[in-house]
């Protein structure tokens, strides 16, 4: 048996913070019962239903590496009819993205259909970190990368510290490629940091997802996690 609250975010309806919010306002109902305690304790084939909605975690945990490819949509359906990260991973299980990459941005993504899990990468206080490769228009200064690197206001919002370095630069062309390594992922978050300092946007790239990476995948290949690299991931948050 399970506690209530962990098996609601273990199916990925919403965080165990959320959960418990839900069981005390009595939104949740077991075997038609309705729950407002903590601490209930539920099997996985009881009857849960948060407002009506069935609650379901019967399904094996499943977990994707996948290297995004550019035009793809991080979504599980697209009301354009786009493919979406989804379509391109074989399985029978209903998954889901961990996290965002914009439409036009490549480069790692986990899929799974553990929601616990899903919930705990994506919260900025567990501070899982994620590399992204930004070739833009222009040569920053040393003085402008550092701005970034302080936390800059994106939609009212001030970043948190990041790490920036100037990988290389094309003179030529007029072109940068910058390392940047961050514990958020708020929408176009990196475009938009870039934008603040005067700089456009080319290519940009998810180098590494906490200690994964797509090295060995191919644009749209994507692979299995070990148990090892999935209790890795546990261990990153319980430290």
């Amino acid at each position: 048996m399970e506690r209530l609250q962990k098996v609601i975010a273990q199916s990925g309806y919403c965080s165990r913070r959320k959960a418990e919010e839900l069981i005390s306002k009595g939104h949740v109902q077991v075997n038609g019962n309705t729950i407002t305690e903590m601490g209930v304790k539920v099997n996985y084939d009881d009857d849960i239903t948060v407002d009506g909605e069935a609650i379901s975690v019967k399904q094996d945990k499943v977990y994707f590496l996948l290297n995004k490819p550019r035009g793809i949509v991080t979504t599980t359906s697209d009301e354009k009819n786009r493919k979406t990260v989804v379509d391109l991973i074989d399985t029978d299980k209903r998954i889901y993205p961990v996290g965002r990459l914009d439409y036009d941005t490549t480069g790692v993504l986990l899929l799974t259909n553990d929601g616990e899990l899903t919930n705990m990468l994506i919260h900025p206080k567990n501070n899982v970190e994620k590399q992204y490769i930004a070739k833009i228009e222009g040569i920053p200064t040393k003085e402008e990368l550092q701005v970034l690197a302080s936390g800059v206001v994106i939609d009212g919002h001030k970043t948190s510290r990041a790490k920036v370095k100037l990988r290389k630069m094309d003179k030529k062309n007029n072109t940068s490629v910058i390392d940047l390594f961050i514990h958020e992922g708020k929408n176009h978050q990196i475009k938009k940091m870039f934008e603040t300092i005067g700089y456009h946007v080319i290519k940009l790239r998810r180098d590494r997802f906490a200690f994964l990476t797509v090295d060995d995948l191919k644009s749209g290949e994507y692979r299995e996690l070990t148990v090892k690299e999935v209790k890795q991931l546990y261990g990153l948050i319980q430290k």
